[in-house]
C-alpha cells in the first residue's frame, strides 16, 4: 500500500468524520486549484451531486481570478443552485484544506445565500 500524503491523511480524516456526524445530509465539498475553486453539493445516500458552481463557469470566468472574492461569487452560487433545488442544511467538507482564506470566504458566502451548516 502506497504511503499517503499529509493532504489525503487529513482529506480521510475529516470526511470519515463528516460521515459519523452527517446522518441524512448532503455534503458541500470543496476543491481548490491555484487558479480556479469548485464546490458541489453531494448526496451520499443516492450518489448523485444536487448542485455544483465554479469559477469555470462563462459568466463568472472572466472577471475573477483565485481570490476569496471568486470564491465568494462561488459559494453565492451553490447556495442558490442547492436552495433551488430544495436542499437547505449540509455538512461542510473541506477536504485536506485548512479552513482559511478562499475555502472560508466560500463558506461565509454560501451561510449568507441560506445554507446551514
Amino acid at each position: 500500500m502506497a504511503k499517503l500524503s499529509l493532504f489525503e491523511r487529513r482529506r480521510r480524516r475529516v470526511r470519515t468524520a463528516l460521515k459519523a456526524v452527517s446522518g441524512a445530509k448532503p455534503r458541500l465539498s470543496v476543491h481548490r486549484s491555484g487558479r480556479h475553486i469548485y464546490a458541489q453539493v453531494i448526496d451520499d445516500a443516492q450518489g448523485r451531486t444536487v448542485a455544483a458552481a465554479s469559477t469555470l463557469e462563462k459568466d463568472v470566468r472572466g472577471k475573477t481570478g483565485a481570490n476569496a472574492e471568486a470564491a465568494a461569487e462561488v459559494g453565492k452560487r451553490v447556495a442558490a443552485a442547492a436552495t433551488a433545488a430544495g436542499v437547505t442544511q449540509v455538512v461542510f467538507d473541506r477536504g485536506g484544506f485548512l479552513f482559511h482564506g478562499r475555502v472560508k470566504a466560500l463558506a461565509d458566502a454560501a451561510r449568507e445565500g441560506g445554507l446551514e451548516f
